[in-house]
């Protein structure tokens, strides 16, 4: 019989204002194999810990319950307290009696009696508890980016400071992301490209960091500090060590008539180009999709006139395998579509463009060269319409999101203020639910827009746009003033919703990392781990995670560089020892376990056991590499003979709580 010690925590208020703690810790002192019960108003705190540890030596304690919150949040902090009374920290069990009980009832004496049952259950499972050791695991000193946005290369720049070889693994020609096609930053107002391009030069030249650019993950297996991942480097159709960045192929390409993307098709590249200047690598793709001689063997003029003999039409897409300690997912966002926004016009007419658009028609290096002319006429206008939240704080339906984007309240602003600035004779018009500024200096650069540039701001939506003889008629509302306006706009801009990039769900479940229902990936903790993934190994960085700005976005890269390096800091890792335990006599070999691994944890050997009469026989078995296995618990439901247990939650241990809850 083991000899149980009951711990249960006030959490200030949080519990004990909604559950009995007294009458829960005497109700549990009544439970076989408890000796010691007793309550405590912070049980995390020096105090409480410090009196886990006391009873644990003065009753001889064999196992530990702490009723109190989620063991995501203090499991590891007791099993370290009960660890250094002597106790194997895998003798400790914790009872949710906040989140799982007193934050979800009113009724006290209905929480009280909760809360004894999660107790219960607790004890009945640490009966059945054994003594576990934790193996090592070797930790690969190289690590993975995926995203070459901002967020991606501050990561692996402070990650590759550290001393530490890091790989950025980027879909696109070049690295850079969206800040590429921003021309100012808010709210100072400086050069996009003059913050970025020298980065991106860094990452290029620094002798820890390989780029691999317009190349994708297809596969990740292993666990932190040795994950084995697959690279697609996709074809370019140029040999990029030839390749010396000239851009006289881009000019000869008699293909000219292919959507600049970069510039989201507001102008036309040709079928080989430089996504833009500043591009990191430097070198030249074929697009194969508008490619005469990819697509009918006809052409051939890039061949002709590249001095440095890079062409290269037969190149072939290359899987390349690495090793990694850690991985940090990095892959941004885009806004949504807005096709979907019949009411603002957006594919009505062209002069209804998105926030983003508008960005790469004010910048100097954009389609018209930094002059904000029309796009359906290429005149001056005079009169633009900012719509705000589009597609974001939407209740419901398929057209928007449920979330605030957070950064367009703030690009809006600056979009209007540079209008006003370089066109006084501009009149600027910003339709808007609230204004919404919670960064350093944001407050002041709105009121900026306002006071200073002499921005309209109308609290109020837009109900409609509708192209009319050349103009934009807009109708909308002012709730402050209570009317209807009727503007005639010349441009319209809809700042969009943004959301995570489209590669974000395949690339989570490769890497069994989680995610909310919006498509960003969920930290482990957000207040206590919140660039860390719930899966080991497994980091976040920028906005993959939700809404960010650029600020915002550098010091969580940076933040993420700090834990990878911690994890990579380490020559060996504390594996898991709750692993999964195959009982070889019951097994049949049917490899329904095998299928589910999402580790590859388990394998099938073929051994000997002695049959009736002293004869040999030779069955297929499972077996688990305890190095490799994460205790997930797959396998143990996908048994059919109950074969397979997991070490710590077997199947006894759970009936038995089960039972303690039931009776």
């Amino acid at each position: 019989m083991q000899k149980i010690g009951v711990f249960v925590c006030w959490c200030g208020s949080n519990i004990a204002a909604t559950v009995d703690v007294e009458a829960v810790s005497q109700a549990l002192a009544q439970e076989p194999g408890v000796v010691f019960s007793t309550n405590y108003q912070y049980m995390c705190s020096q105090t409480g810990q410090d009196l886990i540890r006391d009873k644990i030596k003065e009753y001889g304690l064999t196992g530990v319950v702490v009723c109190s919150c989620s063991p995501r949040m203090h499991e590891n902090t007791f099993r370290k307290t009960c660890e250094k009374a002597g106790l194997n920290p895998y003798m400790v069990e914790i009872a949710n009696i906040r989140e799982q009980c007193s934050w979800i009832h009113k009724d006290k004496a209905e929480a009280t009696e909760k809360a004894i049952i999660l107790g219960r259950a607790a004890i009945a499972k640490v009966q059945l508890n054994a003594p576990l050791q934790a193996g090592t695991s070797p930790v690969k000193k190289r690590a993975l980016v995926i995203g070459g946005g901002i967020a991606g290369i501050q990561t692996a720049l402070d990650i590759a400071d550290a001393g530490f070889q890091v790989d950025i693994v980027e879909k696109k020609p070049t690295i850079g992301g969206k800040m590429t096609q921003i021309d100012k930053t808010f709210p100072t107002l400086d050069c996009a490209a003059c913050i970025l391009t020298p980065k991106m030069v860094d990452c290029a030249q620094n002798e820890n960091i390989h780029i691999y650019a317009y190349s994708e993950v297809e596969a990740v297996k292993g666990f932190v500090g040795n994950f084995k991942v697959t690279i697609r480097k996709k074809a370019r159709f140029v040999d990029t060590t030839k390749c010396t960045g000239c851009g006289l192929c881009t000019e000869k390409c008699p293909q000219k008539k292919v959507p600049n993307e970069f510039n989201l098709g507001l102008d036309n590249r040709r079928a080989i180009y430089i996504p833009f200047a500043q591009a990191v690598p430097k070198v030249a793709t074929i697009d194969p999709d508008y490619c005469n001689m990819l697509k009918n063997g006809k052409c051939g003029v890039c061949a002709k006139v590249c001095g440095a003999n890079a062409i290269d039409y037969k190149q072939q897409d290359e899987l390349i395998e690495e090793e990694y300690g850690a991985i940090v997912a990095a892959t941004g966002f885009n806004p949504i579509d807005l096709s979907k926004f019949n009411e603002f016009g957006y594919s009505q007419s062209p002069d209804v463009v998105s926030s983003l658009e508008f960005e790469r028609l004010m910048n100097a290096a954009g389609p018209t060269g930094g002059t904000l002319l029309r796009p359906s006429d290429g005149k001056h206008p005079h009169t633009i319409v900012f719509v705000q939240c589009v597609g974001s704080r939407c209740d419901g339906g398929e057209k928007g999101k449920p979330y605030c984007s957070k950064i367009c309240c703030m690009y809006t602003a600056k979009h209007a203020m540079l209008c006003r600035e370089k066109y006084p004779d501009t009149d600027v018009y910003v339709f808007y639910i609230d204004v919404r500024t919670p960064g350093k200096n944001f407050d002041e650069f709105y009121r900026r827009a306002v006071e200073e540039y002499g921005v309209h701001y109308i609290k109020g939506m837009v109900g409609k746009v509708v192209p009319e003889n050349g103009k934009l008629k807009v109708q909308a509302s002012d709730l402050l003033d209570n009317r209807q306006l009727h503007i005639d706009a010349d441009m319209v801009v809809l700042a969009a919703a943004i959301e995570p990039d489209k590669s974000a769900r395949p690339l989570a479940t490769m890497l069994t990392a989680s995610m909310d229902t919006n498509d960003f990936f969920t930290e482990a903790h957000p207040k206590l781990r919140p660039v860390e993934s719930p899966t080991a190994g497994i980091f976040l960085s920028g906005a993959c995670q939700g809404p960010k700005d650029i600020p915002e976005t550098v010091a969580q890269a940076g933040a993420a560089a700090s834990k990878v390096i911690g994890l990579l800091s380490k020559d060996h890792l504390l594996c898991n020892p709750c692993t999964a335990q195959p009982d070889e006599m019951m097994c049949n070999g049917c490899s329904s376990c095998e299928k589910v691994c999402p580790y590859g944890a388990i394998t099938y050997i073929d051994k000997e056991f002695r049959g009736p009469n002293r004869t040999t026989l030779l069955r297929r078995v499972a077996q688990v590499n305890p190095a490799v296995c994460q205790g997930c618990g797959a396998c143990t439901v996908a048994c059919m003979s109950g074969a397979m247990d997991l070490k710590g939650f077997s199947n006894r241990q759970i009936m038995a709580e089960v039972d303690a809850i039931c009776k």
